[in-house]
């Protein structure tokens, strides 16, 4: 692949570590004590309890049951129309809280409802399953949005209390499937600034009761949005 500046991470892993230290220790209610980590690992199994009743997805199945999301998202997953989001290697529990958040209305979209409507929740598993295997294609960002992009991700802008996007998102964009934080690396500038803004508008809440999304958003300039959606079109 060729090399990116979206790519020059190594002045930049100290920091990444940190901050993500910082945000999974507060998701988890950890201490900065190496002592209390077991402790704090116990909720664990039933974490995986639960996670054990709900459908197990299947690539194959998923395969023929996706043939109407190609329309839009591409055969695999990778959409050829910026508005509209790639799913290729997006983590499939992600996937499947979001079909799950059309249906019920969580999530408001015209087009998405009356199809995720249709999809049982075995159907919903083996869609999100065959998706999250398949390969993203790579992009780029916009030259002149980097610098800005590059320094809200990565560092955010603390004297307006804005955190930086790779304490959730991971250095190199790829999310955390197990604190339900999506990967959005390679993601359509186009759709990302659309999520911004919604989220920034409260047109779409489906970031859940501590609102982390809406919170983030309303600070965000709009410039700053965009710089944001076009640094993380090409990072990886």
């Amino acid at each position: 692949m060729n090399a990116h500046p979206t790519r020059a991470r190594s002045p930049f892993r100290v920091f990444a570590a940190a901050l993500l230290t910082t945000a999974f220790g507060a998701a988890y209610g950890l201490t900065a004590s190496a002592q209390d980590a077991p402790a704090a690992a116990q909720p664990a199994p039933a974490q995986a309890a639960s996670q054990g009743s709900a459908p197990q997805g299947s690539v194959d199945a998923g395969r023929a049951k996706s043939a109407t999301c190609a329309a839009c998202h591409g055969v695999d997953g990778n959409s050829v129309t910026p508005d509209w989001p790639s799913l290729a290697g997006q983590h499939p529990e992600y996937i499947a809280r979001q079909l799950k958040a059309f249906k019920s209305g969580d999530r408001k979209n015209v087009t998405m409802q009356p199809f995720a409507q249709m999809l049982s929740d075995q159907d919903v598993a083996d869609v999100a399953a065959y998706f999250a295997a398949q390969k993203p294609t790579p992009k780029g960002a916009d030259p002149a949005l980097i610098n800005l992009g590059q320094q809200i991700y990565r560092g955010g802008i603390p004297t307006r209390g804005i955190p930086a996007c790779i304490a959730c998102h991971g250095p190199t964009g790829h999310g955390n499937p197990f604190a339900a934080y999506p990967r959005i690396s390679w993601q359509h500038a186009a759709y990302v600034t659309k999520s911004l803004q919604d989220y920034k508008s409260g047109e779409r809440a489906s970031d859940g009761a501590n609102q982390i999304m809406r919170n983030v958003a309303s600070l965000l300039k709009d410039d700053e949005i965009r710089a944001l959606a076009s640094y993380v079109q090409g990072l990886d």
